[in-house]
């Protein structure tokens, strides 16, 4: 079965060498993401993606998704996998602390979906379209919606949808 490695000695190199991340880490205000803090978090969401999520491709490809009468059964292992990556504050990295976030820059949240994608697309859809939920939430919506949803969100207990709006 083909294995997952991330690309990490170029992804770290493109958040630390072409950009500015300490400009990064001042314009957020948070004085902890530095290039040290991007290799645990790369080298660690490899693992996940190559451990965890990359091996799930055979079961969802064999299994797929059933609507029962239940509800919808997804192929074993992959709520597991998703509960793992919420749980690790996988989904949280680049949003508000105030409602749960880790406040880091938005550059190291995406490889982390670049690896979520590459590992396992079938999964990585799922935080993917989470992320631009709350994105979308947090741009747009009401107060009393960022409080109702948010939290909930960026903690992966709840995620998001894609919702076409064209004609």
């Amino acid at each position: 079965m083909p294995e997952y490695r991330a690309p990490l000695e170029e992804m770290n190199f493109v958040i630390d060498q072409l950009h500015d991340l300490p400009g990064l880490a001042a314009a957020i205000d948070n004085e902890d993401a530095n290039a040290e803090l991007l290799a645990a978090v790369l080298t660690e969401s490899d693992k996940l993606a190559n451990q965890v999520w990359s091996p799930l491709n055979w079961s969802g490809d064999q299994q797929g998704v059933q609507l029962t009468d239940a509800g919808v059964k997804v192929a074993d292992g992959f709520t597991d996998a998703y509960k793992q990556y919420a749980e690790g504050g996988w989904n949280s990295l680049c949003f508000d602390p105030e409602y749960g976030g880790q406040g880091l820059p938005f550059s190291f949240s995406m490889p982390v979906a670049e690896m979520a994608q590459a590992a396992n697309m079938s999964l990585g859809l799922c935080p993917l379209l989470t992320t631009g939920a709350i994105e979308a939430i947090t741009a747009h919506a009401s107060e009393a919606l960022k409080a109702t949803y948010l939290e909930k969100m960026i903690a992966g207990e709840w995620t998001g949808t894609m919702n076409l709006t064209e004609p």
